[in-house]
């Protein structure tokens, strides 16, 4: 009889533990989904303020055509990742970041476009947006982290199986060159 009560609490014991684990899992998966969210909210802030910095450009620089069409080309690609992961995302993310910068190096070519009141307010806007999305992307990449070590440790990783949890994909920039906040200073 002593024996039937000793495996009756190890089995609740071992069922608690599997219900904390379970729980610590979905936590995790609804921290990094926050965690993704703030990407996603800078990266469509960036997205809306790009138009209002073109149509600036244009006005003082309208010959540089095939430089503002290909940012709004990648703003356009950047825009049809939004429903792809976080490695398509990172890599249209980064190509719009290189366009930006081509377009902030055309605008160092006009002395009185660097001088306008609403271009220094956009690139200076631009600049903060680019703070935002590194400090959420660095977020992101804390609770991915957080979240597949649960995935991938023993014994968390009997219940993430059990339950289908899988390891999610850091928000990366392949290119090293990426990786650095675009400079929009004067």
């Amino acid at each position: 009889m002593d024996i039937s009560w000793a495996l009756l609490g190890v089995l609740i014991a071992l069922a608690v533990y599997a219900v904390t684990i379970y729980n610590k899992l979905v936590k995790g998966r609804q921290m990094v989904e926050e965690g993704w969210s703030g990407i996603d909210v800078q990266l469509k802030r960036r997205s809306n303020l790009i138009p209002n910095l073109v149509e600036t450009v244009k006005g003082y620089a309208g010959h540089e055509k095939e430089t503002l069409e290909n940012v709004t080309e990648m703003r356009a690609r950047a825009a049809g990742a939004s429903s792809g992961g976080a490695a398509e995302r990172a890599q249209a993310e980064g190509d719009l970041s290189k366009a930006l910068v081509n377009l902030m190096a055309v605008a160092e070519n006009y002395p009185d476009l660097k001088a306008n009141e609403n271009f220094a307010k956009l690139q200076d806007e631009l600049s903060g947006i680019e703070d935002e999305i590194q400090l959420a992307r660095r977020y992101y990449n804390g609770t991915v982290r957080s979240f597949n070590i649960l995935v991938e440790s023993f014994p968390s990783n009997i219940v993430a199986n059990m339950f289908q949890f899988v390891k999610r994909a850091y928000f990366e920039l392949e290119n090293e060159q990426d990786r650095a906040v675009p400079d929009v200073s004067f």
